[in-house]
C-alpha cells in the first residue's frame, strides 16, 4: 500500500483529534515538540508506533506513553526519521569542496553545524571534506538532533560494513582525496569510524522546533528535514539559520527543499541553486556582490 493510500486511510476526523491530542501530550509531558511536523508524515509515523506497541488506537498509544515514561524513547525512534548515506548526494559536496571551501579559507576559524544530524552520516561526511581540504584543524563542528539516541550513534561512528561500497562511491564522486578506507577499522561486520573524525565535534540535543540559536556559524548543513515540517515550521527553522550564520555564511538544504516559499528567504542569495546552497545577504545594499553560481 503506498503512502498515499495509507494516509486516506489513516485521515478520519476521530484520527486527526487523536493526532493532536497524542502530540499535544508529548508537547506537555516530555516537551519534545512535533506539532509543527507535516500531518501526513506524521500519520504514517504514529501508526507505526501504535501497531509497535499493541495499541488499538492512538488514544490508547497516549494513555500509555502520558502513564509509561520508561516507552518514550522507542517512541522517538518511531516518530522521527533516521535515513541518510555518507556524500549523500554527491554533486552537493562537490560543490562544497569546489565552491564554498574557497570563501571559507578566508576566515581565520570556522564553525559549521549539521542540524538534524541523524547517525552522523553527514557530520563524518563534512569532517573528511574539511580534513582533506585542510580546514580541520580551524574548524568546529555542531552535531545536533533531537532524537537521542540517534545522537548517540552519530557520537560512536559505527557503520554496517555493507554500507561501506556505497559509502565509498560517494566520496569518490564527490571528489574525495584520498580513499575512504583511511579513514575507519572494519571488522565484525561494521566500519568504525576514526575518533579523532569527532575531536572537534559538540554533540547536542536540539529542536528545531522549540530551541534558539546558541552559536554564530560560516556553514549550516540541514538536510532533508525541512520537508517533515509544516510551512510555519519551516519559517520557524529557517529563522534560526539566519540567525545563526555569519553576514555571507552559507546554507545547504536537501534536494527536494528550497527557500522559495520562505519567509526569510530575501536574507539569501542563491549560490548554487542546483544543489540547494545559499547564502546570507552581507546586506540589502550590496547583496548583487554576491557571486552567483548556476553549476
Amino acid at each position: 500500500m503506498d503512502a498515499a493510500m495509507t494516509d486516506h486511510l489513516l485521515d478520519t476526523p476521530v484520527s486527526r483529534i487523536e493526532l493532536d491530542l497524542l502530540l499535544e501530550a508529548i508537547h506537555r509531558r516530555y516537551h519534545y515538540d512535533f506539532r509543527g511536523y507535516s500531518r501526513g508524515s506524521l500519520r504514517r509515523r504514529a501508526e507505526l508506533a501504535r501497531q509497535k506497541f499493541g495499541c488499538a488506537t492512538l488514544s490508547a498509544l497516549q494513555e500509555r506513553i502520558l502513564h509509561e515514561p520508561e516507552l518514550f524513547p522507542a517512541l522517538i525512534d518511531c516518530m522521527t526519521v533516521q535515513v541518510s548515506e555518507m556524500f549523500r548526494d554527491p554533486l552537493y559536496f562537490r560543490a562544497l569542496r569546489e565552491q564554498v571551501i574557497p570563501h571559507l579559507r578566508t576566515f581565520p576559524s570556522l564553525k559549521v553545524w549539521v542540524a538534524g544530524c541523524s547517525y552522523g552520516e553527514e557530520l563524518y561526511s563534512l569532517a573528511i571534506l574539511f580534513r582533506e581540504e585542510g580546514l580541520e584543524s580551524r574548524t568546529m563542528f555542531y552535531a545536533t538532533e533531537i532524537n537521542p539516541a540517534a545522537l548517540a550513534k552519530a557520537r560512536a561512528g559505527i557503520y554496517e560494513l555493507d554500507r561501506i561500497p556505497l559509502f565509498t562511491e560517494n566520496h569518490r564522486r564527490s571528489g574525495g582525496r584520498t580513499s575512504l578506507s583511511d579513514y575507519y577499522t572494519a571488522g565484525y561486520g561494521a566500519a568504525v569510524f576514526d575518533k579523532s573524525l569527532r575531536e572537534r565535534t559538540v554533540f547536542a540535543e536540539h529542536s528545531l522546533a522549540s530551541d534558539q540559536v546558541f552559536s554564530e556559524v560560516h556553514l549550516i548543513s540541514c538536510r532533508n528535514v525541512l520537508i517533515y515540517f509544516d510551512n510555519e515550521l519551516q519559517n520557524r527553522a529557517v529563522g534560526l539559520f539566519k540567525d545563526s550564520l555569519t553576514r555571507g555564511g552559507f546554507l545547504g538544504l536537501g534536494a527536494s527543499e528550497s527557500l522559495r516559499f520562505i519567509e526569510h528567504n530575501h536574507e539569501f542569495a542563491a549560490f548554487n541553486e542546483k544543489q540547494r546552497i545559499y547564502r546570507r545577504q552581507p546586506s540589502r545594499a550590496n547583496s548583487r556582490e554576491f557571486g552567483r553560481v548556476l553549476a
